[in-house]
């Protein structure tokens, strides 16, 4: 029997690039973000093995009602998620620090609370958590984004507890400077040139595909192996605060 993958924030980025990897690997992949011509255009693209479902992750009454029409579930990813704005905590709109909140955290509990009967059923279900290294790590500017990464980061650990006597592995994947079309320009409010300064002179910052090849890889141990914490840097990035760029 195929089994069943459920991704969220599959509509770019990550999330589209993980949806691929799973599908390459045999997985039948549910894509799950709010852009619904997105997702059935990237559905068309993989074919029989993907269907889209176009719902917001912070509505919990839609993500229970995709949970009841949902079969079966083996692997979910809990990668919808995102960064807004860069101001000091002195300045910070708490509404953006609430919005990271809900989609990065609680759009993250919703979806493991309504799957999580399903991947216990499955006897050999798997939670990955995309978090970042803004989860393990603090930077000026990116306080509200930091805190919502820790909670995902904190909640893939109380799950591992408290799921230990399950057959559910929860494996938290925390990227890094990674290259996508929206990330930074999403954070900045479509300003292209900021969103362009982040990787300024970084000649090989990761790209969805890289983190995409983790989640594969994690995802598809054997159902004893668990990866507990993967951080994943580019090359040029020896810490948060420490990128190696090259200037003209």
């Amino acid at each position: 029997m195929t089994k069943t993958a459920v991704v969220t924030g599959a509509s770019s980025g990550i999330g589209a690039a993980t949806a691929r990897r799973l599908a390459a690997e045999g997985y039948s992949v549910v894509l799950v973000a709010r852009r619904k011509d997105r997702l059935e255009a990237l559905a068309a693209e993989i074919g029989d093995a993907a269907r889209a479902v176009a719902l917001d992750v912070t509505d919990a009454e839609a993500v229970k009602a995709f949970a009841a029409g949902l079969e079966s579930c083996d692997v979910l990813v809990n990668n919808a998620g995102g960064a807004v704005g860069g101001d000091y905590v002195a300045v910070a709109d708490p509404a953006d620090w609430r919005t990271m909140y809900e989609v990065n955290v609680l759009g993250s509990l919703h979806f493991t609370q309504a799957l999580l009967p399903k991947l216990i059923a499955s006897g050999a279900g798997t939670i990955v958590m995309l978090s970042s290294t803004a989860g393990h790590n603090v930077y000026e500017g990116g306080g509200g984004y930091t805190a919502a990464k820790h909670g995902t980061h904190v909640m893939a650990e109380t799950l591992r507890l408290e799921l230990f006597d399950q057959p559910v592995r929860v494996i938290e994947i925390a990227p890094g400077m990674v290259k996508t079309e929206e990330f930074a320009l999403n954070r900045f409010g479509g300003d292209a040139a900021r969103a362009a300064a982040v990787y300024a002179g970084v000649a090989e910052p990761l790209v969805a595909d890289d983190i995409a090849d983790c989640v594969g890889w994690a995802v598809t141990r054997p159902a004893h192996v668990n990866v507990d914490l993967l951080i994943v840097r580019p090359r040029a990035q020896a810490a948060q605060h420490k990128v190696h760029r090259v200037t003209d």
